[in-house]
């Protein structure tokens, strides 16, 4: 299990917009990534080094935005101003996050401007819709080499998170032990005033740490 990548909602000015204002602030060029069909949603990916990266993620005017729950959290969070929706970690298998969730994981694709398609399963975002301290779960079924982190040139990393919340509860979503349960990045535990979830995030970059 590892840290994937975090998802931001589009602000009011929209998807690209938004995506060239995190682009600039952190130092890193932004990569169109396509529509997801199933969800009802297109992003703007933000490669970073060591397998991360950042969604931006805007919801379209389509009606499988409103059944599905990936469409459904984006728009509400857009509406709000948009912002910090969330965070994945990435799981070899989802069979065992299945059984404790006690529900299927769902399809995902989107294909690239390329033409490429991108495959993967996940779940938990009913989880985080209603506790958005917690991330989802996903499952890659392409490879390696089409990760969307793939095309950072190195120099930008993640390096931290500041989240408001109980590190025992996103210990019992990830049924792992420990307060500290994914090592590649640190996390600060605030304690929430209002709705628990992703404050921010922080990014070595060749400048300095940034912090969005």
């Amino acid at each position: 299990m590892r840290l994937d990548h975090l998802s931001y909602a589009a602000e009011h000015d929209g998807l690209r917009a938004t995506a060239a204002r995190l682009g600039k602030a952190i130092g890193v060029a932004p990569v169109d990534g396509g529509l997801h069909p199933r969800f009802g949603t297109r992003n703007v990916v933000l490669p970073l080094a060591g397998g991360h990266y950042v969604e931006v993620v805007e919801v379209l005017e389509h009606p499988v935005a409103d059944k599905a729950p990936y469409g459904r959290a984006v728009r509400a969070r857009s509406q709000a101003g948009g912002g910090w929706l969330g965070w994945a970690v990435a799981v070899d298998d989802l069979a065992p996050v299945e059984a404790r969730l006690g529900r299927q994981a769902v399809p995902g694709n989107r294909h690239r401007p390329d033409g490429v398609e991108l495959r993967w399963h996940q779940i938990g975002i009913n989880g985080l819709i209603a506790d958005p301290q917690l991330p989802f779960f996903t499952h890659w079924e392409v490879e390696p080499g089409l990760h969307p982190s793939v095309d950072a040139d190195g120099t930008v990393k993640l390096a931290g998170l500041r989240i408001a919340g109980s590190p025992e509860r996103l210990c019992e979503w990830l049924g792992q032990p420990g307060d500290h349960p994914l090592d590649e990045v640190d996390v600060e535990w605030v304690a929430p005033h209002g709705t628990p979830g992703l404050l921010s995030a922080f990014f070595d970059t060749p400048t300095g740490r940034v912090e969005v």
